[in-house]
């Protein structure tokens, strides 16, 4: 006669114990699920995206990073780029983008900002920041906060479908959007985008 409260006392036994376990291993997939990197899809969306398709201008830029002109005035060329700090949840990154100039149009603005080959880089005036608006961009770099884990780049990204050894570190390849992910270690060290067809010509 006791056999049956007996048996009902196993059984909710079991379902207690199964009930605890199924809980632990959802608590545990939870706890070393990888967090995706915050702003990351946003910024693909508007800065990787458009400049892989090379239609990314520096207004677009601007409207994500407010920041400067800055004229580098090398012996292989001058550069004109835009830096900016870029806000994320893990912390500042900063970005650099290049914009795409005629041989003419840097030679004239050497002249115009009375420099040679060799001298010192030299920050632009906003007016002319205003000006160049509709320019094109012709690569973008994001450096990375310290100690950003290359998983977390991954989950949000998805993984590579180039993986490079350099020198130092390691390189992940993302072609659908003229990405080069360069790594040191399990951390993420810079990102750098140019349009789709100047990726490809460089492969």
């Amino acid at each position: 006669m006791n056999k049956t409260p007996l048996k009902a006392q196993h059984l909710l036994v079991f379902v207690a114990v199964a009930v605890l376990f199924f809980a632990w291993g959802a608590w545990l997939m939870r706890s070393t699920e990888v967090e995706p990197v915050a702003n990351l899809q946003q910024w693909r969306d508007v800065l990787l995206q458009p400049l892989a398709e090379d239609e990314l201008m520096l207004r677009e830029v601007q409207a994500v990073a407010p920041g400067e002109l800055w004229l580098e005035p090398r012996l292989d060329g001058a550069r004109l780029v835009y830096r900016a700090p870029l806000e994320g949840e893990e912390g500042e990154w900063s970005l650099e983008a290049e914009l795409k100039l005629s041989a003419e149009q840097r030679d004239s603005l050497m002249t115009a900002q009375g420099l040679k080959a060799g001298d010192s880089e030299q920050a632009l005036g906003q007016s002319l920041v205003d000006q160049m608006a509709g320019f094109s961009i012709a690569s973008l770099n994001l450096s990375a906060p310290q100690a950003l884990a290359s998983d977390r780049l991954a989950a949000s990204l998805g993984q590579p479908r180039l993986t490079l050894e350099l020198a130092e570190g390691q390189a992940w390849v993302y072609p659908q959007w003229g990405l080069t992910v360069h790594l040191q270690g399990d951390e993420v060290e810079l990102l750098h985008a140019v349009p789709r067809k100047a990726f490809r010509a460089t492969r």
